[in-house]
């Protein structure tokens, strides 16, 4: 009985071994993690507060690495096409500006003097003011040059709605997708998208520039801190467990 009883304790201690390993070593990814997390928002920060440079053009696409580029400043003078926005589905909660609550994000291509073209998200509006004829004022007709954050496309959660081209309708920001809906061909247009800058001149407001969100959930050390706890909890349990079998 006591031979079994030791050979039980091996098998465990093996079991604890694995256990405390696997549990070390998450909690360690954890913290590489969490410096992956702090340069990154030191990385935004510090891209934020440069001086606006020329968008990207189709020379720099095929090396561009929109990720790490992203929330950089940049200017981009064009032409708005209005006819062809995009609306984009979104609730602000914390607006900036003056309006909030349920709407559209619209995005709108610009053609550049160059001759290609980038879809700016020129800003919010609210479901009341989606139509183009409501916020008239706000529709520039001659060329102008848009200052705004450099953003990286997003597709629609995986759970949420599907896009809906013929009703305008869109859970995703894909510039790839808003060009083909438009009729624009997509070797024209730009991987990106650029978040224009609030515009207190602009006729009636709308749309609501501004608004990009920037923040990142940093919760890393918590779980660092959890795995860390259940490493460690796993070696008291164990160490339990061998004092009681040998009393």
């Amino acid at each position: 009985m006591k031979k079994a009883g030791a050979r039980s304790l091996v098998v465990l201690g093996v079991f604890v071994v694995v256990g405390f390993a696997v549990l070390m070593s998450l909690g360690f990814w954890q913290v590489q993690r969490l410096q992956w997390k702090q340069d990154l928002i030191s990385r935004v920060a510090s891209q934020m507060e440069a001086e606006p440079m020329p968008a990207p053009g189709p020379e720099a696409w095929p090396t561009l690495d929109v990720t790490a580029e992203e929330y950089r400043p940049v200017m981009v003078p064009g032409r708005f096409f209005n006819d062809r926005e995009a609306h984009v589905v979104f609730t602000l909660t914390q607006p900036k500006g003056p309006i909030g609550g349920i709407g559209y994000m619209v995005m709108t291509p610009l053609q550049t003097d160059e001759g290609w073209i980038v879809y700016i998200n020129r800003g919010f509006v609210p479901r009341d003011r989606r139509d183009r004829q409501d916020r008239a004022g706000g529709l520039p007709q001659t060329p102008t040059t848009v200052e705004g954050l450099l953003r990286r496309p997003h597709q629609r959660v995986w759970f949420g709605p599907a896009d809906d081209p013929d009703g305008n309708e869109w859970f995703s920001r894909d510039p790839a997708a808003f060009a083909a809906s438009a009729g624009l061909s997509s070797k024209t247009v730009a991987p990106y998208i650029v978040d224009a800058f609030a515009d207190p001149e602009l006729p009636g407001g709308l749309p609501q520039g501004g608004e990009t969100v920037v923040t990142f959930s940093n919760n890393h050390l918590q779980y660092a801190v959890t795995w860390f706890g259940l490493a460690l909890a796993l070696l008291g349990v164990f160490a339990a467990v061998v004092l009681k079998a040998r009393r």
